[in-house]
């Protein structure tokens, strides 16, 4: 899910010297982008203070569902226990207060934060989610508390304490978000830096403050406690056909069972500050920030067929995706989008008014191309049922069009929750006060099997057989019991670079300090 808002908006709210054009937000070119090999290994050791200490923890946690439109995942803030959207669209962890009476505050049974218990960290913050034509908010003060998540608990940890929202996040067993993205895209850390330092004028203390006062996984990635400072993100399905695998969330490593020679591993795109990306701080003025966790790709095929580039795709030579998993759709440029639900709907090639139905015995084939290499969404994830009762005729409204690239959001495409029931997603921060030391990067490894479509017709008979009826079902995240393990910032040092590291490497090992 991505704020309208720059996700470096702060630079304008507490940078005001700094002029900066604002994005808009959501969902991108090609360019042959060729993969990485990137062996992930245990830290060896990792520097805090004067002291060395092994980097050894890492926690995984199953997910949520309901009905693949909302995936959630338990975390504890303080003493309350609630689940909220996992989201790697936006940066910002917040939870629904006490304080909060709109409809929508009203609507979720989790636990609210006792407003009682706000320990005020500066400011309060207006959040923006969506594109253009399904924009939300969320709004309150800012608050610390010790936060958990996966077993991993942060003391001090800055979030959002919502006292007003229409986000329909805050409903179907979740009483909020948790970003996953960037510190540059953080308007919480924005506002604590601000309360703390009196508005700065330059980014030296945001950078820096990310140990101390940014987002839950960042600030985890950047205590040297973690095996690696990542985490990785694989969808349950349960509609159509409720696959039996486990969605689950993992920080700090790969998930068990998984190989890191068996993803592809491409770099984050960077934003340069004339590109709506973050101003580098003084001690290290040569570094480009990344906004999102955005890649490039090389292109769009359906049915085995290339698509053509997008007219809407913006300057540049580069079309990139933005992975997200807040957005329960995959959304693209209107005219590929189009293309598509002509090619697999004669009633909107007809019409384009209409929906874009088709038979559920003919399945197709969408997939990405990226990192060289083809990254398929599963039939099953491409579908719909159109109507109860009618295993026969299906709809292709999982894919919709978006907003343009522009500045601050240069991405085309925006691949949501169908993509994450298809491949598994590891998300890589790399050094993220000095990106060109350990550059970010995303893998990917495709989890649709061989017979998807043979699956697809065991589905439809399945579904004459209950009334016409495809499967679905729903489910609560898992509560964590065990103690967890408390985890504290790091301080940061300033290495010494001497030259820029570029990610045009065949080969480019992860950071061992």
């Amino acid at each position: 899910m991505v704020p309208l808002s720059t996700f470096c908006i702060f630079l304008s709210i507490f940078f005001p010297s700094l002029s900066l054009a604002l994005p808009i937000n959501l969902p991108q070119r090609t360019d042959s982008i060729t993969s990485f090999e990137l062996p992930i290994q245990r830290q060896r050791a990792v520097r805090s203070g004067t002291t060395l200490k092994r980097g050894i923890y890492s926690g995984n946690t199953g997910l949520g569902d309901f009905l693949d439109l909302f995936y959630t995942v338990s975390i504890t803030i303080g003493q309350t226990v609630t689940a909220v959207n996992i989201d790697t669209g936006s940066s910002d962890l917040w939870v629904v207060s006490d304080a909060c009476k709109t409809s929508i505050c009203k609507s979720t049974d989790m636990p609210a934060y006792p407003s009682a218990s706000i320990k005020p960290a500066g400011g309060s913050v207006k959040l923006l989610y969506g594109d253009s034509s399904t924009g939300t908010h969320a709004s309150g003060p800012v608050a610390l508390d010790t936060g958990v998540i996966a077993g991993l608990s942060m003391a001090q940890q800055p979030f959002a304490a919502i006292s007003d929202t229409n986000n329909t996040s805050v409903m179907q067993g979740a009483n909020g978000i948790f970003g996953l993205g960037f510190p540059s895209g953080s308007q919480v850390q924005s506002a604590v830096i601000n309360a703390k330092f009196n508005t700065p004028p330059t980014t030296d203390d945001f950078v820096r403050g990310t140990a101390s006062d940014g987002p839950l996984l960042s600030r985890l990635a950047m205590s040297g406690s973690l095996e690696q400072p990542m985490f990785a993100v694989m969808l349950q399905r349960d509609i159509i056909d409720v696959s039996g695998k486990n969605g689950a969330l993992t920080i700090g490593k790969l998930p068990d069972g998984i190989d890191n020679s068996s993803l592809t591993w491409v770099p984050v795109r960077l934003y340069k500050p004339e590109d709506g990306g973050l101003i580098p701080p003084t001690f290290a003025p040569n570094e480009t920030y990344p906004l999102r966790w955005e890649v490039p790709i090389d292109g769009v095929i359906l049915d085995g067929q290339r698509l053509p580039t997008s007219k809407f795709s913006g300057s540049g030579s580069t079309i990139s995706a933005l992975l997200d998993t807040g957005n329960s759709l995959i959304r693209g440029p209107q005219d590929v989008v189009d293309s598509i639900l002509r090619k697999v709907s004669s009633a909107f090639a007809a019409d384009s008014n209409a929906e874009p139905t088709f038979p559920c015995s003919l399945p197709h084939d969408l997939a990405f191309q990226i990192g060289g290499k083809t990254f398929p969404v599963d039939p099953r994830d491409f579908m719909s049922q159109k109507a109860s009762g009618d295993s026969s005729t299906c709809v292709a409204n999982n894919i919709v069009g978006t907003d343009p690239p522009e500045s601050g959001a240069l991405f085309s495409w925006s691949f949501g929750d169908p993509f994450f029931k298809s491949n598994l997603v590891a998300f890589y921060y790399g050094n993220l006060t000095h990106p060109s030391v350990d550059p970010p990067r995303i893998g990917f490894l495709s989890m649709v099997p061989d017979n998807a479509n043979s699956i697809v017709q065991d589905d439809i008979a399945q579904a004459q057989a209950n009334g016409g009826n495809f499967e679905s079902t729903s489910q609560a995240a898992p509560t964590s019991v065990a103690s967890p393990v408390v985890l504290s910032p790091t301080s940061i040092s300033t290495p010494t670079i001497t030259t820029t590291t570029t990610t045009t490497t065949s080969s480019l090992p992860l950071l061992r300090l």
